[in-house]
């Protein structure tokens, strides 16, 4: 790997931001941490609340991303109170959390890393802690011992594996002190530490020991095909994305059953290698590469085997039956190992791998789901390095136990905020550029929802999708231009939305259009355009949103944006009234036809939704104008004068009756028309 420290830029800043830069250096490189994982510390003098100096480590914050930390990530911890544990002989998990929250410099910092007291006993200024690829392909190995001695000499110290806590951390400061010669410590299965009496000559000795570690394992590879392929796996991606498609819905709800959850599907040529080769059924049982992997992972993954990846019913009956003996054998494994004082968590895979068509990875977010993927392809290059050396092995399946169950995990876990309303949910809004669409787009992302955003005009698509990424970031939203009439089009937006997060759990058909005209002046041609996106539009992505939920059978929620019309016709827009009309009547038959699979179908009755809204073109304000005898600057007063309410109704209104029918709170309801027009008496629903 490359040292990247710059003394320039290091120079120029304060001893803080220099442990700032540190660890963002080492954070931005996904061979030393992923997501959350490593640590840094740096030993200064500051001055307490009295004025007066004392001795001071800024440390990691539990659970902090090292590629974007700030400042306030680094909590501050009283050298005088920490060290005073040094002479214990132990201290439980529990104790030692609550102790170190009494040594805080401020109150109110986060949680210090569970691994403080490891950086305050070694006396070096500044300690770096990574579990570098490199250095777990050499741990996780038959005989790490002796590889670490052919790597390094004397230079590091090993230490077995033991579980983050007070015993590790004094085991690896008495390992350091009582090797000078050392400059750094390995931890068997869990990673490297080094320290220095600067923060570069920390993150030098991490750079140059790592290195050392990858040029050992490249010129051991020399040759080498680690992972041999199975003939007959060979798909092209544009066929393994047809299986994959095809098949992730019913991947979905065989893991959503008790909790519904969001799909990655990945088919990189590291993932295709590992996936088809000889070796992956024997290697995945032997368990994940550090305790840390294992927590978004879990133990192992689950691997489908078929001979024709082609045939999607062989495929889809293997999937069940192997996600159910993936949950009876975890069910058996926690029986085996639990000390009874935890329930047993999620017992389905977070990865699965398919022969010859690639991984999925599962998770409550999109986020999620890319950290599994991130680690596990991470887990694969571990897997091939400690291949090309020895043999892989891992953690014993009761130090896995401990691990996936450690009492501070689970605490951390349990301080998560509550999920929104819409979140494991996945949603396809038509229509979403602008006006309601757009909306309701925001709204149900606000709410958690992932959204896949569509519409004919793909500018307006894609800054919709912006300002959701910006709000609630990018992995939450997807976009594409669609054209409803067209059925190949909508095919392929759904197919998108299958490969982006896993299938479908609403859909908003909300696009259409307005000609206005009497009937007696309406051109033929206008007349068909209106039907094919009014009426063909919703049969079309209906019909591909159905196939998706009835594949995954957890239900869903289909919402049509109807109109006023529907049940009130107006003057000079008959092809609208008459085209949305039957868009209402395919609302019903959907809830007639897939009630029994728990899909619900119902339809959203606005009126008049002037701003921001595409609808109402220069063009239809002066024909709708001239239909009441009114100017055009008259209106948007016009259409809120004639409410029982005399209110005017925005889109924002429309998706909060939207919200309402998508989630859980409208579960009973179907086949329903709801008006949101502030009240016109001749649309009552009858």
């Amino acid at each position: 790997m490359k040292n990247l420290w710059s003394e320039k830029t290091a120079s120029e800043l304060s001893a803080l931001d220099q442990l700032v830069y540190q660890s963002r250096l080492i954070g931005a490189d996904p061979s030393l941490v992923l997501w959350g994982g490593g640590n840094t510390s740096l030993k200064t003098t500051e001055r307490d609340f009295r004025g007066l100096e004392c001795s001071v480590m800024r440390v990691k914050g539990s659970g902090t991303d090292m590629k974007s930390i700030q400042r306030q990530g680094f909590p501050g911890v009283l050298m005088e109170h920490v060290l005073a544990l040094f002479g214990r002989e132990d201290m439980s998990d529990e104790d030692m959390v609550d102790y170190l929250r009494h040594c805080l410099v401020e109150p109110d910092a986060p949680r210090p890393s569970i691994e403080t007291l490891l950086h305050a006993f070694i006396p070096q200024t500044s300690i770096v802690h990574s579990h570098a690829d490199a250095i777990l392909s050499m741990t996780n190995t038959t005989r790490p011992e002796a590889i670490l001695t052919d790597v390094f000499g004397s230079s590091v110290v090993a230490v077995s594996y033991r579980r983050p806590g007070f015993l590790l951390s004094k085991e690896v400061a008495l390992s350091a002190m009582n090797s000078p010669q050392a400059r750094g410590v390995v931890l068997l299965n869990h990673g490297l530490v080094t320290w220095g009496d600067t923060l570069k000559a920390a993150y030098d000795s991490h750079v140059a020991l790592v290195s050392q570690a990858e040029e050992f394992i490249e010129q051991a590879g020399n040759g080498k095909r680690v992972f041999a392929q199975i003939k007959g796996t060979e798909l092209s991606a544009p066929q393994r994305h047809v299986v994959a498609a095809s098949i992730t819905p019913t991947i979905r709800g065989l893991v959503g059953r008790e909790q519904r959850a969001i799909l990655r599907f990945e088919d990189g040529d590291e993932v295709m290698e590992f996936v088809n080769s000889s070796q992956a059924s024997d290697l995945i049982s032997l368990g994940a590469a550090t305790p840390d992997h294992l927590l978004n992972t879990k133990r192992v993954p689950l691997l489908i085997d078929v001979s024709d990846p082609n045939d999607l019913d062989v495929v889809k009956a293997k999937l069940q039956e192997g996600i159910a003996e993936y949950a009876d054998s975890y069910g058996k494994w926690f029986a085996l190992h639990s000390d009874g004082q935890h329930h047993m968590l999620d017992p389905l895979p977070r990865v699965i791998l398919l022969r010859g068509v690639g991984m999925w990875t599962t998770g409550k977010d999109a986020r999620a789901t890319r950290i599994t993927a991130d680690i596990y392809r991470h887990t694969i290059g571990i897997l091939a390095g400690s291949q090309a050396l020895d043999k892989y092995a891992s953690l014993s399946l009761q130090e896995a136990y401990d691990s996936e169950y450690w009492p501070l995990e689970l605490y951390k876990q349990s301080l998560a905020p509550p999920e929104k309303e819409l979140s494991r949910r996945i949603a396809f809004v038509t229509g979403a550029a602008s006006g309601i669409g757009r909306a309701i787009a925001i709204r149900f992302a606000q709410e958690g929802a992932h959204v896949m955003v569509t519409d004919i005009q793909l500018s307006g698509a894609k800054r919709v999708a912006e300002e959701i990424a910006a709000q609630y970031g990018e992995d939450r939203v997807r976009y594409c231009k669609l054209d409803v009439s067209n059925e190949k089009a909508v095919k392929i937006a759904f197919e998108a939305t299958r490969l982006a997060f896993g299938g479908l759990d609403i859909l908003v058909s909300n696009a259409g259009i307005a000609i206005t005209s009497p009937i007696d002046k309406l051109s033929l041609s206008d007349w068909q355009a209106s039907l094919a996106v009014n009426s063909t539009g919703h049969f079309l992505a209906a019909k591909e949103a159905v196939g998706i939920l009835r594949e995954q059978d957890l239900g869903g929620s289909l919402i049509f944006i109807a109109t006023k019309n529907v049940p009130a016709p107006g003057q000079n827009i008959g092809a609208y009234s008459a085209s949305k009309a039957a868009e209402a009547q395919l609302a019903r038959v959907l809830a007639i036809e897939n009630g029994s699979h728990g899909i619900r179908s119902n339809m959203i009755n606005p009126d008049a939704i002037f701003r921001n809204s595409n609808l109402w073109s220069p063009h239809i304000r002066e024909e709708r104008a001239q239909a009441h005898g009114i100017s055009v600057d008259q209106v948007e007063d016009f259409y809120r004068q004639r409410t029982l309410l005399k209110v005017s109704v925005t889109a924002e209104d429309v998706a909060e009756a939207a919200l309402y029918l998508a989630g859980n709170r409208a579960l009973k309801t179907t086949g329903a028309m709801l008006p949101v027009d502030g009240g016109v008496r001749e649309a009552f629903p009858r």
